[in-house]
């Protein structure tokens, strides 16, 4: 059973061990956080000081950690009060075996996090959504609308634990959260705080739960999407009917609106049946609208009709992130036009460079087939899409269909790939590659693209092997079509 410190001097003088530094997000920040707060660091990771460089450097404030790289040993993970465990390991992991007590970035941040909590999960557009959240309460706040202040993290490469020393009971933490960041928590209770049944209280107990978009993920880890929807249903099982879930009406939207605690509100591509309250899009083109309770007749536009980042896919994350905030308080109006004004985020869908009339760009977090097609499917000018990676045991029919009315398809090296290749000949598409690096798929696009064109980086892969992660993915592809086309736009 993992347990949570009670307070913050409990960590002074611990012994933690951080099981997997990364590059990015929980691990780094977990080992300032405390480092700060006076724990002893061991740190461990099976990569490299080479590949760790950037981190390593980032840590020389604090001398006194401890290294062990290239590989682990289990007395390290014996001799610890506490493990921190990264995501991206397995709970299986026979070196957690020998551990006394496991945690997570997250599951620190929530023992002591004192703000409103906004969760966010889903397949894809979490981040998507989570940020759109953020965005306009971050302008709320700024009108007066809204007290405190707003405060982004979680999956999104942000650690909460960033900014936990800063929160107050009137502001507002949005975490995006992956299936393993929630998995980490389940049984977890707050220690000492028992809910309105007498019962301990839930460690994860968000104000607002939102699901966006739930599809075949993760089965190379979870076996079946059953076992990948489990973890997901913990965000909202420690909730009451103070709460709020808003999810997707689809089946298993429809099943976490059923069993939550809070109060269940849907939204999707139609109008709801009946006077149910919830959101919908008038069409793919038209504005996203909200039924409000009590209010049966009188749907609002919460979502306008144009906005700033391409696809139908994109407004009903904006739509999600709509009704979170209508039931916080804020005016249907002001929420129009903060959406509105929303620009997207860096790796999603996001337009980066312009050159020769052609438009670039980097969907690099688009990890699963389905994320792909919808990046395909959201522009109404032709699309090249560069495509491929490693193979996560995904079904690629979604992808297979979208590419054979892409203008041209162009594949990056990888055992995914490996598997697309047959799915394409036999659906008569023509492609290009695969290239086992970047440039010369940049190469291969603009021997295609005319003026006009857009030229997608939309994977609908995983990055390991040839990458670091997603995200140095689309840092790659970004810089490789820069330097190969100039630096127009």
């Amino acid at each position: 059973m993992i347990q949570a410190p009670s307070s913050l001097t409990k960590y002074q003088g611990m012994k933690v061990l951080v099981m997997g530094l990364g590059l990015h997000g929980g691990g780094l920040e977990s080992v300032r956080y405390l480092a700060r707060h006076g724990a002893e660091i061991t740190v461990t990771d099976l990569r490299d000081e080479q590949t760790l460089a950037p981190s390593l450097e980032s840590l020389q404030t604090f001398p006194s950690i401890r290294y062990v790289l290239g590989h682990h040993d289990q007395e390290d993970f014996k001799k610890a009060d506490m493990v921190i465990k990264n995501p991206g390991v397995r709970p299986d992991s026979p070196y957690l075996a020998f551990s006394r007590r496991i945690e997570t970035d997250i599951s620190l941040f929530l023992a002591h996090a004192p703000a409103r909590l906004i969760g966010v999960t889903g397949s894809k557009g979490k981040s998507s959504t989570a940020s759109a959240i953020h965005w306009a309460l971050k302008a709320a706040q700024a009108q007066g609308l809204f007290p405190g202040h707003a405060y982004l993290g979680g999956n999104i490469t942000v650690s909460p634990l960033v900014f936990l020393d800063a929160l107050r009971a009137e502001d507002t933490a949005v975490l995006e959260l992956s299936s393993w960041q929630i998995g980490d928590l389940k049984g977890r209770v707050q220690e000492g705080v028992l809910d309105a049944a007498g019962k301990p209280q839930a460690l994860l107990k968000p104000r607002t739960a939102v699901f966006t978009s739930l599809l075949p993920d993760h089965l190379d880890r979870y076996g079946t999407m059953e076992a990948y929807i489990g973890d997901k249903r913990i965000l909202y099982q420690g909730q009451d009917s103070q709460d709020l879930t808003v999810a997707p009406d689809d089946p298993w939207g429809r099943s976490f609106l059923a069993e939550t605690q809070g109060r269940p509100l849907a939204y999707g591509e139609k109008p709801l049946p009946g006077d149910r309250a919830g959101g919908w899009l008038a069409d793919p083109q038209g504005p996203g609208l909200a039924r409000l309770e009590g209010a049966p007749n009188m749907p609002v536009e919460v979502v306008p009709a144009q906005i700033l980042i391409p696809g139908s896919h994109q407004k009903k994350n904006l739509l999600a992130a709509a009704l979170a905030l209508l039931d916080l308080g804020l005016p249907p109006g002001f929420i129009r036009d903060a959406l509105g004004n929303f620009p997207g985020i860096e790796h999603r869908l996001e337009w980066f460079h312009e050159a020769g009339g052609i438009r670039f760009y980097n969907d690099t977090t688009a990890t699963i087939p389905e994320a792909a097609a919808a990046a395909v499917r959201a522009f109404t000018t032709p699309v090249v899409l560069v495509t491929g990676g490693t193979d996560k045991k995904l079904d690629f029919t979604p992808l297979v269909k979208a590419a054979v009315q892409a203008k041209g398809v162009i594949l990056l090296a990888g055992t995914g790939s490996d598997r697309l290749k047959p799915l394409l000949d036999g659906a008569g598409c023509p492609y290009q590659g695969p290239f086992d690096s970047v440039d010369p798929a940049v190469n291969a696009s603009l021997e295609v693209a005319q003026p006009g064109d857009v030229v997608v980086f939309s994977p609908g892969c995983a990055s390991f092997g040839m990458f670091l992660n997603e995200f140095h993915r689309g840092c790659q592809w970004k810089e490789a079509v820069r330097r190969l086309t100039g630096k127009e736009g």
